[in-house]
């Protein structure tokens, strides 16, 4: 075998290792209890007047308004960070940091995205339920094309949730 077939192997078995590094494991479903969903897909939230607060991303929803997760991902399926919350607690686990510990749910997702984003009336409106939420407008017709779309006016500043789920 020549050099340069010898060399080019070597840097075959390289790039398969590389990618062998970056694949993301398969994620397995969290036991689930009675009442609990699972919803996943992608959302945008810009926050006007804060373009560093703006920020889209996939994500997986799942438990209830009570108690749950919501992890969301890079373009390329990786966890960027989860959110899990309980009564009385919340925590924030975001990639490369130690986990943060928060009173509420509320509190946590305003730490994270910079606006106060319904999450527990999300799980409502994916399920074609328009809960009313101060300030937000939520805007379901076309939910059965897997969209979402909300928009909060009060507090300010104004903020915009789209949200696209993936197919069932």
């Amino acid at each position: 075998m020549t050099r340069a077939a010898a060399a080019g192997r070597l840097g075959a078995f390289c790039m398969v290792l590389l990618l062998a590094a970056c694949a993301t494991p398969q994620r397995t479903a969290a036991p689930a209890m009675p009442g609990d969903v699972l919803r996943t897909g992608r959302l945008a939230l810009s926050v006007q007047d804060q373009p560093g607060q703006s920020f889209s991303a996939g994500f997986e929803l799942r438990g209830q308004p009570a108690a749950g997760e919501l992890t969301l991902l890079n373009p390329i399926g990786s966890t960027v960070a989860v959110l899990h919350w309980r009564p009385g607690s919340a925590t924030l686990q975001a990639q490369g940091r130690p986990p943060q510990q928060f009173p509420s749910l509320d509190a946590m997702v305003q730490q994270a995205t910079g606006a106060t984003v319904p999450v527990a009336a999300l799980f409502d409106w994916l399920a074609g339920v328009p809960t009313p939420v101060p300030g937000w407008e939520p805007d379901l017709s076309s939910l059965p094309d897997g969209r979402v779309r909300a928009h909060r006016v009060q507090p300010p500043p104004e903020a915009d949730l789209r949200v696209v789920l993936d197919p069932s």
